[in-house]
């Protein structure tokens, strides 16, 4: 059974938007303007490289199919091959390598795909779609990349959910220019 790893760039407040650019919000690119040092290089890498698959939104996914085919390294060369799954009801025809799209219920297509791969299947982004996976008690791991800025616009990495959400944290670290890595688990109740 595979673990559903949400992975996201984050603000102090909550915003998730736009971190590398490419969607037209005021702040984009936002996640620039800080150093990650070599050691947060690392883990992204490392991250990558332990991702048995990619779980991704359909907006998310167009953002990363229309710029990371043309990119080299590691990093890309190992991101481009990995199999990619999304989350859509409107997408039909796919151009990035390895894509499958899964349509009907997000909450039964996503469970399967659990059951069906071994390894880590890591959600970039997302938004609407790792809202939807916390609601419903899917994510295994939050890995957030917490940089030290406050946007008071944009979409949030929560939203409203029908009860609370109880996690622990299982790791935490601060590299480069003050970038936060903390690791959350759900709380065993």
């Amino acid at each position: 059974m595979g673990k559903i790893i949400v992975t996201e760039f984050v603000t102090l407040d909550g915003v998730i938007e736009s971190p590398g650019g490419g969607e037209g919000f005021k702040h984009e690119q936002w996640s620039f303007a800080f150093d990650r040092g070599a050691e947060g290089n690392q883990y992204k890498l490392d991250e990558t490289l332990d991702s048995a698959a990619i779980l991704l939104g359909r907006r998310t996914y167009e953002l990363f199919a229309a710029s990371w085919p043309t990119r080299e390294g590691e990093f890309a060369d190992t991101f481009n091959s990995l199999p990619k799954y999304v989350v859509s009801s409107t997408l039909d025809n796919p151009e990035w390598t390895n894509t499958q799209v899964l349509d009907g219920d997000p909450v039964a297509a996503v469970s399967k795909l659990k059951a069906e791969i071994d390894g880590n299947i890591v959600v970039h982004g997302s938004a609407q779609l790792v809202q939807t996976l916390i609601e419903n008690d899917l994510v295994d791991e939050l890995r957030l990349m917490v940089f030290p800025v406050v946007l008071g616009t944009g979409k949030r990495l929560f939203g409203d959910t029908s009860d609370k959400k109880m996690l622990r944290l299982a790791d935490s670290k601060i590299v480069g220019e003050g970038v936060a890595i903390l690791t959350y688990r759900p709380a065993q109740t």
